[in-house]
């Protein structure tokens, strides 16, 4: 079973309040769990929440971080009226804009925001121009998870020997590939060129406060994958076990120290 971004996994300070944050930005329901809250992005990928010193400890990290945190989420929706009303909506709940919405030099009609939990998200339409009115409210054509790397073609030989098939190659200017029903996006780009792209300092250090997880199909496949990662260079960060959630589940490090976790539901 290939690769695939099911779920995006935050860490966030508080779950109560970033729950109520993302169902506001996305109009999703969120449902509250022990300690966590998880939200169906409209069929195009989950997004859950975990406290942010839970997740860290989860990961083995300490979880202090500053600055640029590595990655961008992206929504990408129809058109330019749903990239404004997304953007209103989530500065009404307490975003910051880092970028206004508008045409870029290269024709996308964009616009960035930090959520409260300190997240870059960018928004963005696949059509140039509105045609007819925007739907309410804003669903998204897919979610996305763009990650800052190294070296972004030695990169993707990591993750086509997990199984991921590339959509578009651009070497080190853009790298992602096809994406799952019901999954997330998964791009490549330099940590320089993605800071750039949505107008944040690319310092930072520390924490990302993000996990990107798998739902794999049984027992043989997390182990599979966590093979995999382990002979292309990535690194193996917790065996696969029995979890306390019921689940069993690895994790695992890409060469740029993103963190996966593979799990396969009442193993």
């Amino acid at each position: 079973m290939p690769l695939s971004l099911d779920t995006i996994t935050l860490g966030v300070p508080h779950v109560e309040a970033a729950g109520a944050f993302y169902s506001s930005a996305f109009s999703a329901a969120a449902t509250d769990h022990d300690h966590t809250a998880d939200l169906d992005l409209h069929g195009k990928g989950r997004l859950d929440l975990h406290a942010l010193d839970a997740l860290a400890a989860e990961t083995g990290a300490d979880p202090a971080a500053s600055g640029f945190r590595g990655y961008v989420l992206s929504a990408i929706v129809a058109r330019p009226a749903e990239v404004r009303a997304l953007l209103d909506a989530a500065t009404a709940n307490g975003a910051t804009v880092v970028k206004p919405a508008k045409k870029e030099f290269f024709g996308e009609f964009a616009a960035v925001y930090r959520a409260p939990d300190g997240a870059v998200w960018k928004l963005a339409a696949a059509e140039k121009k509105d045609a007819g009115p925007a739907p309410v409210p804003p669903k998204p054509t897919e979610t996305a998870a763009y990650l800052g790397v190294a070296d972004p073609n030695a990169s993707k030989a990591f993750y086509e020997a997990l199984g991921m098939k590339v959509r578009h190659d651009y070497g080190d200017k853009f790298i992602d590939f096809a994406v799952a029903d019901g999954a997330c996006r998964l791009g490549l780009l330099t940590r320089k060129a993605l800071a750039k792209d949505t107008g944040v300092d690319e310092r930072g250090d520390g924490f990302s406060a993000l996990v990107l997880t798998h739902t794999a199909a049984s027992r043989a496949d997390v182990d599979g994958l966590l093979a995999a990662a382990d002979s292309a260079g990535g690194r193996v960060a917790a065996a696969a076990a029995r979890t306390d959630r019921g689940d069993y589940a690895g994790h695992l490090t890409d060469p740029d120290g993103y963190h996966w976790r593979i799990g396969t539901p009442g193993a």
